[in-house]
């Protein structure tokens, strides 16, 4: 069962990864949907949105259909395609394909070994999420430090954070194996790994990402 979950999980990653990415790139191809989205009140709201469709993933996932759940992710991944549109005008399409490349590599390195360690990762849950809020706080006072190192700093510690994350959600996911709904936890798993994902991905283009001068 455990190999079957695992195949869903990534089947599921690479919609959601697909569907932001796609969605992304074709909005560049209209400069005043373009220019809309990326208006500070309408990025805001999208963002609320975001944020409102993943708590409400994350908290009512055993309590919805498998309808809903799939749903709920594919119109998360639709959203954050929209708020990523920016990107694409932002950097070099090179250096997006670079870090993409770049990060599915640390993605199956960090995948892999939570898939088949033998240690007991669960217990690091606590940690993880005490390093990110420690990082949270980092952001918002970031705002109010101007330094370039500062900021790099923060990047590193985004991408240190969620490479663990992603070999912990792998672990999970396989702890969960034989207790969730195969569908369910399929999704589960594929939400969080592709928050993972992202998270590293705009972090490496912000530290590595080449501007587009010609854009």
């Amino acid at each position: 069962m455990k190999n079957e979950v695992y195949s869903k999980v990534f089947m599921w990653l690479f919609v959601g990864l697909a569907l932001t990415f796609g969605t992304g790139y074709c909005i560049t191809f209209n400069a005043q949907l373009y220019n809309m989205l990326t208006g500070t009140m309408a990025w805001l709201i999208l963002f609320i949105i975001e944020i409102g469709i993943a708590i409400f993933f994350s908290t009512r996932l055993m309590k919805m259909s498998k309808t809903t759940a799939m749903i709920c992710y594919l119109l998360f991944s639709f959203i954050s395609g929209l708020t990523f549109s920016s990107i694409f005008i932002e950097y070099k399409m090179t250096s997006i394909i670079s870090v993409f490349a770049i990060t599915s590599i640390l993605f199956l390195i960090f995948g892999l070994y939570g898939m088949f360690t033998k240690r007991d990762l669960s217990k690091y849950g606590t940690f993880l999420m005490m390093a990110f809020f420690g990082l949270l706080a980092a952001i918002i006072l970031g705002i109010f430090i101007q330094s370039s190192a500062f900021h790099i700093c923060i990047e590193i510690g985004i991408i240190i954070i969620f490479l663990g994350y992603i070999a912990y959600d792998m672990h999970i996911i396989k702890e969960l194996s034989n207790s969730i709904e195969e569908d369910k936890l399929a999704l589960f798993g594929a939400f969080n790994l592709y928050l993972d994902f992202i998270n590293i991905f705009i972090s490496l283009l912000e530290l590595l990402g080449q501007a587009d001068d010609y854009r």
